[in-house]
């Protein structure tokens, strides 16, 4: 490259060309090129040290910086922040300035006084990926104990109502019969989301929901085919037929689930097929929603899982054309270490499961 440069730089003439006279002229010449060349390189070399050393930076981001970022995030203020992760206040508030000196950007806006604090957009950014680390690290906690407990310890699994009173009993009962040495640890959510989100935080070791999944890293064994009924007053008029058109719904005032996704799905697909449905009320007990038809208040296309079929005050409708079954699986995360209590749980369950199928079999026969 020198040669290059030097070449560059003097015009050069062919060997046997030059004057006598330009020899020491030429050598100042020269000497000059070598050392603008020499700047050259140095300016060169600094440069590449700069385009080598800048990202290594992201080399001092360490977890706590991301744990506590998320919990600011979470809490809302530096000082809960603290008491959830167990610091001072004036830890996380150096853990939060260390992070926005690395990455080069503000990340949080700092209000003072009572006011919450807010994310920037570059902090927006920053905690989705701060959010996965931290839920990793948690996983990656849980995975461990899990691998020292063995055959004992604990197993952790959550649930939404209707499996809760149909399945799991059953589960429970047949499941701590084989594996008396665990501790079974249940988690109630009326949103199966909100149970995936805890298997993702390694808060969970298993979680009944309904498919599809949330977007993660799940893994999963479907279990269920839960078709959907229209649930009636007993005194209704549509109480003396045996199955209920489509048509019918928009008819109906319906009574809805607020926050589990079956009800959701089921209206969704009703649009798709361009039923519009009046729901005048919408609960998360599902004892309330019978209970309310029941009263003649209104109509439920609800699971079938979710009905007590001995309920004399109401009449239970197939649908004709069906829509599209709820769906129940066994979720968990596909890179954790599944304990040998775990698989067996998901064998019970699947087994439970077959059995109830016939049983709503059944039921709409």
């Amino acid at each position: 490259m020198l040669a290059v440069l030097v070449e560059a730089g003097v015009g050069a003439v062919a060997d046997g060309e030059r004057p006598d006279g330009d020899d020491e002229e030429e050598n100042e010449k020269n000497s000059h090129v070598h050392q603008d060349a020499r700047l050259a390189l140095s300016g060169q070399v600094e440069l590449f040290f700069i385009s080598i050393m800048e990202p290594d930076r992201w080399l001092g981001v360490e977890l706590r910086h991301l744990a506590a970022l998320e919990a600011v995030a979470r809490e809302g203020t530096f000082g809960r922040a603290a008491t959830s992760l167990g610091y001072t206040q004036s830890a996380i508030s150096q853990q939060i300035q260390t992070l926005e000196r690395i990455v080069g950007e503000r990340l949080l806006e700092r209000p003072g006084g009572p006011r919450a604090v807010s994310l920037t957009e570059a902090g927006t950014l920053l905690l989705r990926h701060a959010e996965v680390i931290v839920a990793r690290l948690h996983a990656a906690q849980a995975d461990m104990a899990a691998l020292q407990q063995g055959h004992g310890g604990r197993l952790r699994v959550g649930t939404f109502q209707s499996v809760g009173a149909r399945v799991l009993p059953v589960v429970m009962r047949r499941f701590l019969a084989e594996w008396p040495s665990v501790e079974l640890l249940l988690t109630e959510s009326p949103s199966d989301e909100d149970l995936q989100r805890l298997v993702e935080r390694g808060e969970l070791d298993l979680a009944f929901a309904m498919t599809p999944l949330a977007d993660g890293p799940f893994e999963s064994l479907e279990l269920l085919a839960d078709p959907y009924v229209l649930l009636v007053p007993a005194d209704h008029e549509l109480a003396q037929l045996e199955r209920a058109g489509l048509a019918d719904l928009g008819d109906l005032t319906l009574i809805g689930n607020r926050a589990c996704r079956s009800t959701a799905l089921a209206e969704d697909e009703l649009t798709q097929r361009g039923v519009s449905v009046n729901v005048a009320f919408r609960s998360d007990d599902n004892g309330t929603v019978q209970g309310l038809v029941g009263a003649g208040f209104g109509a439920a296309l609800v699971p079938l899982l979710t009905v007590e079929q001995s309920d004399e005050r109401v009449r239970i409708l197939e649908l004709d054309p069906e829509i599209p079954y709820r769906r129940i699986a066994l979720a968990w995360h596909r890179d954790r270490h599944r304990s040998p209590a775990a698989r067996a749980f998901v064998d019970v369950a699947a087994e439970v499961c077959r059995e109830v199928a016939g049983t709503l079999a059944r039921a709409v026969a």
